[in-house]
């Protein structure tokens, strides 16, 4: 008997669904249907007969499975288990909304036309392995409370999850996404994601991972987004590819352990994210993104090919950031395939520790040529290890207002480089700063120089320091700010040592004065002739005590043309008065007046210079 206020789609001549139609009507209508036929059954409510009789009526003889041409199931309820396994779609497939009260298994059907299971519920097992969505395929809103496997499936249109949960595991295992795929907002317990290549962008902003995620092996083609993502237990990346960029930004990771190994031929963008528990990542990337990036525990960062941005990262722990040499190994092994990264250098380079506080931060064999230090709190306490380098001046002669000028060599940040290029008149080999870079000057730069030089020497590392120390006194030099009077004395520092860093300035400045003081000492410091003593007396009577009196002539200036004053003697006489001169010591020489106050200068100025070498050298080799 036909059920009046039937909610299901009609059978054909009918005015109820196919379950409340009478036998008569019902086994008509199956009757009617051969393999490939359409059928509409939405809202429909299927027993475990009811289906199997409408399967039975669709079966191909040639396969021994449904055949389907156009589905409709929207809002279908099935109370028994579903078993649509190596069924075939030539239609679209509609499942909008149904529910699989006792699981449903899809195992190798072939969806040639799109796929609607959108807000479908899944209250057991869902089963799609093998299966093929030649067209879209959508599970937006669905549920699946049971298990769900995907493993082997091949998705060649765009598949969307957004909104989709997934309470129980679900399997993905090396199943393949040809067009985009989305997992916006779903909520996934245990993900399993073995193997599984994305050929186009893959979407999973705002997913909520409730169990162990694993991407071990994943190959991403396209673009990925993970924006907003949250892992609440791990997640396990190794061996995964992005051959685009990897976006990770203001997803938490609550517990993750490992990240990685994976190789990304764009940017990881971790920007905003924030790592709950101890982390160790290992990534082989073209660029690093970790702006506004949160640790709040220790983290270990192994790196290879990567440019880091760590622009107001949060560091609450012990971080390090390190190079590693080879290639990163995998469980099992092997080694990682970098071929998305071929011809570039693995080194790891770090472009900016801008706002960050470097109190626990260890940079162990990273290039630091380009990164931007202004405005790092803390920087004094930065641990540098390994083979950490820095720019270095621009090498060679250069003119500069048509004046010779050639740069001691030595090394210098990058922010000295960009204030010097836009200097007027700058001298060539000055790298100009990026957009973005801001404007800093010797102001800003000179305590930069001085807490790197403190977190060397606290290092042991005295000679690494000294290359700061210079920069430091360079931007003091500079800096208009300053008195006068420092920048003044400053330049003479500057001119006759290198700050007390460069021996052979201080050595050559020495020689100059050894000699200037032999030359006018053999010109105007030695007298004529060594003044002898003379002694006087006279006795008044016999018997009467003589008085004698001793003196020493005052010293003749010499007299006429110059030429005829250097003498080889003259020569002599001048040189160990200036070597007496040097180890502060009085020659004992009788001189002029001239050659007098002289003396007294080059035994002020030459000990000096002396001492400004063996400073320098101290500096190069002091422990």
């Amino acid at each position: 008997m036909e059920t009046a206020g039937c909610n299901g789609a009609h059978v054909p001549g009918h005015t109820v669904c196919l379950a409340h139609v009478d036998e008569a009507g019902r086994d008509a209508y199956l009757a009617s249907l051969v393999p490939g036929a359409d059928v509409d059954h939405g809202g429909t409510t299927f027993t475990s007969d009811l289906l199997s009789r409408l399967l039975d009526a669709l079966r191909d003889l040639s396969t021994g499975q449904p055949h389907f041409g156009d589905a409709g199931f929207d809002g279908a309820v099935f109370t028994s288990d579903v078993n649509l396994e190596g069924a075939t779609f030539t239609g679209g497939a509609e499942f909008h909304g149904a529910t699989f009260a006792d699981g449903g298994r899809f195992d190798g059907a072939v969806f040639t036309s799109n796929v609607n299971f959108v807000r479908a519920e899944f209250t057991d097992r869902a089963g799609f392995t093998d299966a093929t969505f030649s067209g879209t395929a959508s599970f937006d809103d669905a549920t699946f409370s049971g298990s769900a496997s995907f493993d082997d499936a091949t998705f060649s249109g765009t598949a969307g999850f957004t909104g989709t949960t997934f309470t129980s595991g679900s399997g993905f295992i090396r199943t393949t996404f040809t067009g985009d795929t989305w997992f916006t907002n779903a909520t996934i317990g245990y993900a399993n994601f073995f193997d599984v290549t994305f050929a186009g962008n893959a979407w999973f902003n705002s997913a909520l991972f409730t169990g162990d995620t694993q991407f071990e092996g994943a190959t991403f083609a396209g673009g990925a987004w993970f924006d907003g993502a949250n892992f609440a237990s791990d997640a396990w990346f190794d061996g995964a590819t992005f051959a685009g960029d990897a976006r990770f930004e203001e997803a938490v990771f609550e517990q993750s352990a490992n990240f990685g190994p994976l190789v990304c031929a764009g940017r990881v963008m971790l920007s905003w994210a924030a790592f709950d528990g101890p982390v160790t990542l290992t990534l082989a990337a073209r660029r690093l993104e970790c702006q506004r990036t949160r640790w709040s525990s220790t983290a270990e960062m192994r790196l290879r090919y990567a440019t880091v941005d760590f622009s107001y990262a949060v560091f609450e722990h012990p971080l390090t950031i390190a190079t590693e040499a080879d290639p990163f190994p995998l469980p099992g092994g092997a080694l990682m395939h970098e071929q998305v990264l071929a011809g570039a250098s693995s080194e790891v380079r770090l472009a900016s520790l801008r706002g960050v506080d470097a109190a626990h931060l260890v940079l162990a064999d990273i290039d630091l040529a380009e990164c931007l230090f202004a405005g790092t709190v803390h920087l004094d306490q930065v641990r540098l290890e390994g083979a950490c380098t820095f720019d270095a001046v621009p090498p060679g002669m250069h003119w500069v207002r048509r004046l010779p000028l050639r740069f001691t060599q030595r090394r210098t940040l990058a922010e000295e480089h960009h204030w010097r290029a836009r200097r007027p008149a700058a001298a060539r080999g000055w790298n100009t700063a990026l957009f973005g870079a801001g404007r800093v000057g010797p102001t800003q730069l000179a305590p930069v120089y001085r807490a790197l030089r403190k977190a060397l020497e606290d290092g042991k590392d005295e000679p690494g320091a000294a290359d700061f120390y210079y920069g430091e006194c360079e931007m003091r030099r500079h800096d208009t700010g300053r008195p006068l009077s420092e920048r003044a004395l400053l330049t003479a520092y500057w001119a006759l040592s290198g700050y007390g860093l460069r021996a052979l300035r201080a050595l050559a400045w020495l020689g100059v004065a050894m000699v200037v003081t032999i030359a006018v000492m053999v010109l105007w410091g030695l007298p004529t002739e060594e003044p002898k003593p003379t002694t006087t007396g006279r006795q008044v009577a016999v018997g009467q005590k003589v008085v004698l009196i001793t003196d020493t002539s005052v010293p003749v200036n010499p007299t006429g043309p110059l030429i005829e004053r250097v003498t080889i003697e003259r020569w002599e006489k001048s040189l160990r008065v200036v070597i007496n001169s040097v180890v502060f010591r009085s020659s004992g020489q009788d001189l002029t007046t001239f050659g007098t106050y002289t003396e007294m200068i080059s035994r002020l100025a030459e000990p000096v210079l002396l001492g400004l070498a063996v400073l320098a050298v101290r500096s190069r080799v002091k422990r």
